[in-house]
């Protein structure tokens, strides 16, 4: 039977690898996805992102979102046991970060902004203002979630070393 630090290690660890991956593939689409939506044809661009909100729902990416945010929750409730050694104050940190600056932020800004989109057609008059409101407003909310799923995995990596 694993002992409680064990347990602690493991979940920290689970919540270092899985705050890294989705900053990885938050800071590809900041760095080069968006701009190579942005460059084809309005209808095009849009058409593109419209097929990735919806495949991105079936993904195992939402696995690995979600379930890193269960282990940051996880990784929070053990702090409290360890409080306030330097462990738990790195793991209450990495918690806060993703919790807030990924999951909060794409329920709060991402998400609407694809919910939007979804009416959006290649016909409609107004396409160049709605397609390009969109990639700047959506990347840029992006960027706060690259940096904070980062700086998550940061600051559990650390906690590692105690």
């Amino acid at each position: 039977m694993p002992t409680a630090d064990q347990w602690h290690f493991a979940v920290t660890l689970m919540a270092a690898l899985g705050c890294g991956l989705v900053a990885g593939v938050f800071f590809a689409f900041s760095t080069f996805v968006m701009k190579a939506l942005a460059r084809l044809p309005d209808g095009q661009g849009l058409a593109a992102m419209q097929s990735v909100n919806v495949v991105v729902l079936r993904s195992s990416f939402m696995a690995v979102f979600l379930g890193s945010a269960a282990a940051c929750l996880l990784a929070l409730v053990f702090s409290l046991s360890r409080w306030p050694a330097p462990v738990a104050v790195w793991r209450v940190l990495g918690s806060v970060l993703y919790l807030v600056g990924s999951l909060l932020v794409t329920f709060v800004f991402n998400v609407p902004r694809n919910d939007a989109l979804v009416s959006v057609a290649p016909s409609d008059p107004d396409l160049t203002r709605r397609w390009s409101g969109y990639v700047v407003g959506w990347t840029a909310w992006n960027h706060v979630r690259t940096i904070a799923s980062l700086a998550a995995a940061g600051a559990f990596s650390m906690a590692l070393s105690y």
